[in-house]
């Protein structure tokens, strides 16, 4: 038995395939709760974000992992196997440890992914698909992610989502002092959307979120810096005229803004340009909506422009943690051989 690591991210895979393997929490619990009946594979953990479907596992071989993903998703293996990559062992520790230290991230460093991958972690052992041995390597991974960033420079100089974001709409817009915004989905990285513009000071922040009380969290968070409304999400078409910057990441199966929304918005707005910002996958926004004058569409891929401009320092400083990430991996391997040989896993501290 071997532990795996086998996924797709944004440097493997595009947009479009990456809808096809996202999972949301109530269909992975679901998927995992039925796993842990298998022989062959019910020792797993999944990791599913806008950028990346991983599979980390207990398991004999990294095939049964890739079977499982495409059966999941309906999908054909010949799909996938062009797109993923997979690990074993030391190297499959090392990129778990790289991920949630955030030095495989689209955005070098950014701290969303640790928490992601712990609630990965949770949803997993909620369903009762983590041994005591998997556990142990997340948990040390984890201890690796809180040496890299209390060691390293690598999560300084302030770059996330929200921030490129926000880059974007000074891009588009001269005076963000004039500017609305609506922020579709109060979750973490639109949160970060929202207190980057609030901070650059914009207008007005309208939040349209379908549970009122984390729309309510993040309007007290950011009402000392902005003005700030809340609408129902169910509004969410008829008071999209309303903002100059639309930022979306629901989380939804389905897209959550049409063509014909933004087509009537424009209209509305007599043909004011729109950015709208699709940090989604799958995609909230109609990818057609492109096609219309006054719109500037962005989705996750094509941030990474913005992006590239604001990591010259955490490269350098990444070159000092993948050093760490590589001992601590080997470090944990040793303590895994001495373990078997009567020892103990050294604590994560």
């Amino acid at each position: 038995m071997s532990f795996f690591a086998l996924g797709v991210n944004h440097q493997t895979a595009s947009v479009e395939l990456r809808e096809q393997i996202a999972f949301n929490a109530e269909r992975l619990s679901r998927l995992l709760a039925e796993q842990r009946h298998h022989q062959n594979l019910k020792d797993l953990v999944v990791v599913s974000t806008c950028n990346r479907t991983e599979v980390y596992a207990m398991a004999e071989n990294a095939e049964s992992l890739l079977k499982w993903l495409a059966d999941a998703n309906n999908i054909d293996v010949k799909q996938l196997i062009h797109h993923v990559y997979r690990y074993e062992n030391t190297q499959a520790i090392t990129h778990l440890m790289r991920v949630a230290s955030g030095l495989d991230s689209l955005m070098l460093g950014e701290p969303q992914i640790l928490g992601q991958v712990k609630s990965a972690l949770a949803l997993s052992k909620e369903a009762q698909t983590v041994s005591p041995e998997l556990n142990s390597v997340f948990e040390y991974a984890f201890y690796a992610a809180k040496r890299v960033r209390s060691e390293t420079a690598v999560g300084s100089h302030a770059v996330s989502m929200g921030y490129a974001v926000a880059q974007l709409a000074l891009q588009v817009f001269s005076k963000p002092e004039k500017l609305t915004v609506m922020v579709v989905a109060a979750g973490e990285m639109n949160s970060l959307v929202a207190k980057h513009l609030a901070e650059m000071g914009v207008a007005k922040i309208i939040i349209c979120n379908r549970s009122r009380e984390r729309a309510d969290q993040l309007a007290q968070e950011i009402a000392h810096q902005v003005e700030v409304e809340i609408i129902e999400f169910s509004a969410l078409a008829e008071n999209l005229y309303r903002a100059d910057v639309v930022s979306s990441c629901t989380g939804s199966l389905y897209q959550v803004i049409a063509y014909s929304d933004v087509k009537a918005a424009l209209k509305k707005r007599r043909y004011q340009q729109m950015l709208m910002v699709d940090l989604a996958v799958p995609r909230d926004i109609d990818p057609k909506v492109e096609a219309l004058d006054g719109v500037y569409l962005y989705g996750v891929d094509d941030l990474q422009s913005v992006i590239d401009e604001n990591l010259a320092q955490r490269r350098q400083a990444a070159v000092e943690a993948e050093v760490m990430v590589n001992q601590l991996a080997t470090q944990l391997i040793t303590h895994q051989k001495v373990k078997e040989a009567g020892s103990c896993l050294p604590p994560a501290q």
